[in-house]
């Protein structure tokens, strides 16, 4: 499917005035091409081979579009009318070729339009025509002002400079102007009589002109004759009239769209200062809760601070209580080492005083015994007898 992007024309995807600009020049060219073979260089999707095919002996239309010549092909199925797609700078066909080429709003799209015009030449037989159509430059970059440059063209021209580059491929050169004119249609209210044209008050400048169509040959250009397109005989002004009450009814429409939506804009601008207002109030409050976040982060700051200071203060009180509490330890240990020698020594003095007591105990019992035995003695007759005469121990 092919869609109208602005560089081709779509059948059926363009409005009433662009598609009868188009159509007219084929119109205007399909008078040469009767019985003829027929170039139609940059023929897009196919609609203006397919109105010279009415007429020609055959037709070849081209262009670099793959998709514009598959719809050409697909949509117009005519005997003689063939479809090849190709650069229009080298058109792989044989040298007089062809009797008539036409090229319409085509040569302004290509870059190297010199290579191009040659191109048609070597085509065309030595009494074979070339007529080719292009916007004034003039004219398009005003209409165009406020969209800016067609971006799909490569160069446009004024008249001058069209001739003169026309001129550097073919011997004889006519232009002729394309333009929308105002007239008067005399015809059968059903059917159509052959028509004729009557066209007075002179044929305008070619700075003012809306295209320009050169008719180019090596050989002698045919008779000229201008040429009128109508698109439709109806009673224009019966139709601008409909048109105007149309436009009309649109403005009043668009009048009370542009009330309805002032209403609105004055409403949502209501709203829009109170929302200011909210703001402005939510932005001092905001201001106010940054203040008194920025002061109890710096209260937050300076007790982090007193905390630290503390924190230090008390581990280094930590530290000392911890070294005291290790001294404590080892005097502790000391002195428990000392009181376990010490019960050592209570332990050996106790096993001492029971072994002495033991001993005393039994030397008590042995001086009894001799206490006794001494008494025994002493009682004895034998130490008295002895004692009176002197004899014996003293006891």
């Amino acid at each position: 499917m092919v869609e109208f992007t602005g560089e081709r024309v779509v059948p059926g995807q363009v409005n009433d005035d662009l598609w009868s600009e188009h159509m007219a020049r084929y119109a205007f060219a399909r008078r040469y091409a009767q019985g003829k073979r027929v170039l139609d260089a940059g023929c897009g999707t196919g609609y203006g081979s397919a109105e010279l095919a009415q007429s020609a002996a055959a037709v070849t239309g081209v262009d670099i579009s793959a998709d514009a010549i598959e719809y050409a092909s697909a949509s117009y199925a005519i005997p003689g009318l063939r479809f090849l797609q190709s650069s229009c700078t080298a058109i792989p066909l044989s040298a007089a070729s062809f009797d008539l080429v036409v090229a319409f709003e085509v040569i302004e799209h290509i870059t190297d339009y010199r290579a191009f015009i040659h191109e048609c030449a070597r085509l065309l037989t030595h009494d074979g025509v070339f007529i080719v159509s292009s916007p004034n430059k003039r004219y398009y970059a005003e209409t165009r002002a406020a969209t800016g440059p067609n971006p799909f063209h490569e160069h446009e021209f004024e008249a001058s400079e069209f001739v003169r580059e026309l001129e550097q491929a073919f011997l004889n050169v006519r232009l002729l102007l394309q333009n929308r004119v105002e007239s008067f249609a005399f015809h059968p209210a059903v059917s159509f009589w052959p028509a004729e044209a009557r066209i007075d008050g002179g044929g305008g400048n070619a700075e003012d002109a809306h295209f320009f169509l050169g008719i180019c040959s090596a050989g002698a250009l045919p008779e000229p004759k201008s040429f009128v397109y109508v698109p439709k005989a109806a009673n224009i002004l019966r139709e601008r009239e409909l048109h105007v009450e149309a436009l009309e009814q649109q403005l009043a429409q668009i009048k009370a769209d542009r009330e309805a939506l002032l209403q609105l804009h004055r409403q949502q601008t209501r709203e829009l200062e109170e929302r200011n207002r909210w703001a402005q109030t939510l932005d001092a409050d905001l201001n106010a809760a940054g203040a008194r976040i920025a002061a109890l982060q710096r209260e937050a700051a300076e007790l982090a601070a007193g905390y630290q200071a503390q924190f230090a203060k008390m581990e280094e009180q930590d530290q000392l209580k911890t070294e005291w509490a290790r001294k404590a330890s080892a005097e502790l240990e000391a002195k428990c080492q000392e009181l376990a020698h010490c019960v050592s020594l209570l332990d050996t003095a106790e096993a001492t005083v029971r072994e002495r007591t033991v001993w005393a105990q039994t030397a008590e019992a042995q001086r009894a015994e001799l206490a006794a035995q001494l008494e025994m003695i002493r009682a004895s007759r034998w130490v008295k007898i002895g004692r009176t005469v002197g004899l014996g121990p003293d006891i």
